[in-house]
């Protein structure tokens, strides 16, 4: 193996390749908590209505979803850095833009005529969120399959920790430093995480090879010796396009629509629906948030791989849903503080290894084209984390306080489609599983 590394002049081994990766995604996803826990905040000042406050708060989503999909893809040619970068680099100019508004016009002078500006620069803030569909395919590539469900729960549980620990600190920070200060110091983390990323992040074997000019098969036998077994199919759009004629594609992107989708929904909208509905202090709402959903759902996520490489995908699947709709049903019928709070801790931890099954399931019936299919599905799965904000948005607008918790009619129906379709896949693996043994069974006799 070190003869291969010498030969090549290669560098960087799995366990880097995922702790970078991790790190990246850590860094750009931080922005699914650009606008929860101060929401109020802005509220207060620029008086938005319902929707256009849980517009406000899903903006960042919208950019960090659909720009997964030629990202992730473009690691099929590319490798995970470059794609990675640029995205940061996005996500920098951003929230230097966030920034200057802030210290410009926050308090006195942020009124709804800066709205559209605000939603833009959170847009640009949100281009680090799409990351997610960069280091799916930078870690998997490094790793094995029989090792695809621990190394896809490390990646995207650890690096989901990170809307979670925001939460908890921009609220203290905003009473330590006020506003626009706390945005300076999660705009200056970014740039420093961003350098600590470009000086240490590798790309795996495979990728090193193709930009040293090594002929695509002698790269892939010597990528192979050093244990990559995953490699991509073709260029971007052709990663696209295979992904895509693959039905299991659209399917994962509807489980990952509920399951992502709908955790990147609620890390921004839980802030405050703990703020309107329970009456809590801003510092507690982003506790609340973070302790009982988004670092749960996110730690879960790590244990949920493992658990999807013992047990299969489709199973792990099917009970994080149903934790998922139990959760959605408490939070709609069951109104005291203590009860909403169990509930959303089942959510969380329904959603937390939802995700991870997902991803162990998509090298899995996508084998081919894993970069192709991250990029579907964690770009149109993302997209729930922009959907539903407004959506919910209307039934507080309709109903008042009361929206904050009829409005999870919407995840137990997303709950019980997924569910369904969980089924449906596992009905199919094993199928698939039974067809391959006859075939085995018959070329023995023969």
């Amino acid at each position: 193996m070190n003869a291969v590394m010498e030969r090549y002049g290669l560098k960087g081994k799995p366990s880097t390749g995922l702790t970078m990766a991790t790190w990246g995604f850590f860094v750009g996803f931080a922005a699914v908590s650009l606008f929860g826990p101060v929401a109020k905040n802005f509220n207060d000042v620029m008086h938005m209505k319902g929707f256009l406050l849980g517009l406000m708060v899903a903006a960042p989503n919208l950019t960090g979803s659909l720009l997964r999909i030629p990202f992730g893809a473009w690691v099929d040619k590319a490798g995970g850095k470059k794609p990675m970068l640029i995205l940061l680099a996005m996500s920098i100019v951003g929230m230097l833009g966030l920034t200057i508004v802030l210290y410009r016009y926050y308090p006195n002078h942020l009124s709804m005529q800066m709205y559209p500006i605000v939603l833009l620069f959170g847009l640009l803030s949100g281009c680090g969120i799409a990351t997610f569909s960069v280091g799916i395919p930078q870690t998997s590539y490094w790793y094995p399959q029989k090792r695809q469900g621990f190394a896809l729960g490390t990646y995207g549980g650890l690096g989901n920790v990170a809307p979670g620990l925001f939460g908890i600190i921009l609220p203290f920070a905003l009473g330590v430093l006020g506003l626009a200060a706390s945005y300076l110091s999660w705009f200056i983390f970014l740039v420093l995480g961003t350098i600590i990323y470009a000086v240490l992040a590798k790309d795996a074997y495979y990728f090193q090879l193709r930009k040293k000019d090594v002929e695509e098969q002698e790269a892939k036998a010597a990528a192979k010796e050093l244990g990559q077994e995953l490699y991509p199919s073709g260029n971007v759009a052709e990663a696209l396009k295979i992904s895509a004629r693959v039905p299991a594609t659209w399917a994962l992107v509807a489980l990952y629509f509920t399951s992502f989708g709908g955790f990147l929904a609620l890390t921004g909208w839980f802030p405050t629906y703990w703020t309107m509905l329970h009456g809590a202090g801003g510092r507690a709402a982003g506790l609340l948030m973070a302790l009982g959903f988004s670092l749960l759902a996110s730690f879960v996520r790590v244990y949920g791989g493992t658990l999807s490489d013992r047990m299969g995908g489709e199973k792990v699947a099917i009970g994080g849903f149903t934790l998922v709709l139990v959760g959605s049903l408490g939070l709609i019928s069951l109104h005291s503080f203590a009860a909403d709070l169990i509930s959303e801790i089942i959510v969380g931890a329904g959603m937390g290894v939802s995700n991870a099954a997902v991803f162990k399931m998509v090298p899995k019936y996508v084998t081919h084209a894993a970069g192709g299919a991250s990029g579907w599905v964690g770009g149109l799965g993302a997209f729930g984390g922009f959907v539903v904000p407004p959506i919910l948005g209307l039934f507080v607008q309709a109903q008042g306080a009361k929206g904050y918790s009829t409005g999870f009619i919407v995840y137990v129906i997303l709950a019980v489609i997924s569910i369904s379709i969980s089924v449906g896949l596992m009905m199919r693996g094993q199928h698939r599983d039974l067809a391959a043994a006859k075939t085995v069974k018959k070329s023995v006799k023969l």
